[in-house]
């Protein structure tokens, strides 16, 4: 054990869990993650004199030595200044690195080979005036502590970690109901290329030709026109796609469940995608990926990010990310946004965070991913966005619906208005020759309903009353006035 012995306690919305030593602390890391952690440094937060954990920041193991000390202060600064926006700086913090043996390697051998990046994280933390209390290393089913002296413990060559199931943490995120998922390897398998694809060819075919016709009309075409037909042609066809995801893939368990209890890689999940990858053509695939490289029409599909429509997106845009194979890994930073936001709109954070880093892998300066990531790890509600999303889109509706009106055709028979005569007795009406007969019927008809005695004005229109069809008016005098506007004109319009 750490020669400044501490209780950790983590907290769910109605339970306080204690853990004690360095084996509870190496358990409970997949709960706080909600995945198990592969290749990863993570940071926990510490608050308070019981050690009440707060934020915690996680990145992939850089594989370069060199890389380590820049890596370490910008992790300990991360977490440092966003517990701080949060209210209150960390009063200590709990360091993990988890990373499998290489071939031929051990799991001692891995915690001696990155025992330099820990000191280095241990370092950019004092620098901060925040001490390290614990820091562990996960690596083949051991774990292994750089803080505690004591061989009894904590011995060099590691200590088993506990079953599973069978911890303090288990045992509460049980009855809480939340389930770990797989590893982040098996998350992030689900949005990468599938290794030996069959089509992998025809789908690297399909991404080139589409090239050398949709990027043209983007950058070349002419101003507004080239980028406005692509947005049309790609979020005609992603809504085509999204009616065949509108289903459970087959295999799925249908029953309700929340965000944190749907496993991220369990059985029957590679059929899953299997079938999602099935149901979209490589033509298909390619023309929506390449479309989507359009800022504007990336932006709109984003508005699928609820309900039924945001779990087909979410399939869609992770079929898509994996067709993006060599050499478009770059093109998959678009639809990898999207999964990660549409995973973060819906409650599913460890999911966001695997398809915002990865976006941020294939781009590092895509803007709209490091934006979704950073609010993402910050912990802020995703609701704002939503709302604006849901605004911008229902502003859209009503510009096409008020365009579609005022396109709608008006006949103009004839410069003059049709006389009309409505005495108490008899009616005339004096129709255009070129008018229809059901015009003209419909106009009868409406003339007829005005109660005798009561005159009509031409070209005046009620609540309730169609174009083209007079409204009632009381007379000026002892007859009624004729005369308004051309028959079919809207006014108020």
């Amino acid at each position: 054990m750490n020669t400044n012995p501490h209780e950790f306690r983590g907290t769910t919305e109605t339970h306080q869990i204690t853990l004690r030593g360095p084996a509870e602390l190496a358990d409970a890391l997949p709960f706080m993650l909600g995945f198990h952690p592969s290749d990863s440094v993570v940071l926990v937060a510490l608050h308070g004199e019981l050690g009440r954990f707060g934020g915690r920041v996680r990145l992939g193991i850089p594989r370069s030595a060199k890389e380590w000390p820049s890596t370490a202060e910008h992790l300990a600064e991360c977490l440092v200044d966003g517990c701080a926006r949060r209210g209150t700086r960390p009063d200590g913090i709990v360091v993990f690195l988890c990373q499998d043996p290489a071939p031929g390697e051990t799991g001692r051998h891995v915690m001696e080979r990155l025992r330099p990046f820990a000191q280095r994280l241990r370092t950019a933390c004092g620098a901060l005036d925040i001490p390290v209390y614990e820091a562990l290393c996960i690596s083949d089913g051991l774990y292994f502590s750089y803080c505690c002296p004591d061989t009894r413990c904590c011995p060099p060559d590691g200590t088993p970690m506990a079953l599973t199931g069978t911890s303090v943490m288990a045992a509460s995120a049980a009855y809480a109901g939340i389930q770990v998922r797989g590893s982040l390897r098996d998350m992030e398998a689900r949005l990468k290329p599938r290794p030996s694809w069959p089509d992998e060819e025809r789908q690297r075919k399909a991404l080139n030709e589409g090239a050398t016709l949709i990027v043209p009309k983007i950058f070349d075409g002419p101003p507004g026109v080239g980028r406005a037909e692509v947005r049309e042609a790609t979020l005609t066809l992603a809504r085509e796609v999204l009616r065949r995801f509108d289903t459970p893939p087959e295999g799925t368990d249908t029953t309700a469940r929340t965000p944190m209890t749907s496993p991220g890689r369990g059985p029957g999940t590679a059929e899953q995608d299997a079938s999602d990858d099935a149901a979209i053509g490589t033509d298909e695939a390619a023309a929506l990926i390449l479309g989507l490289q359009d800022r504007d029409t990336r932006d709109q599909a984003a508005e699928w990010m609820e309900g039924r429509e945001g779990a087909a997106a979410l399939r869609l845009w992770r079929a898509l990310s994996r067709r993006c194979v060599t050499p478009f890994d770059e093109h998959a930073a678009a639809p990898l946004t999207l999964a990660g936001w549409v995973a973060w709109s819906t409650g599913d954070e460890p999911a966001a965070r695997a398809a915002l880093g990865l976006a941020l892998d294939a781009d590092p300066d895509y803007v709209f991913a490091r934006l979704l990531h950073q609010a993402c790890n910050e912990g802020l509600d995703p609701e704002s966005l939503r709302s604006c999303l849901r605004h911008e889109r229902g502003a859209r509706a009503a510009t096409v619906v008020e365009a579609r009106a005022a396109a709608r055709p008006i006949a103009f028979q004839d410069s003059r208005p049709p006389t009309i005569k409505a005495d108490g007795a008899d009616t005339q009406v004096e129709a255009d020759s070129a008018e229809t007969e059901d015009r003209a019927v419909e106009r009868v008809k409406a003339v007829r309903a005005v109660r005798p005695g009561k005159g009509v004005r031409q070209g005046t229109r009620t609540a309730g009353t169609r174009p083209g069809k007079v409204s009632p008016r009381p007379p000026r005098g002892a007859a009624a006035r004729r005369g308004g506007g051309p028959r079919g004109t809207r006014s108020g319009r």
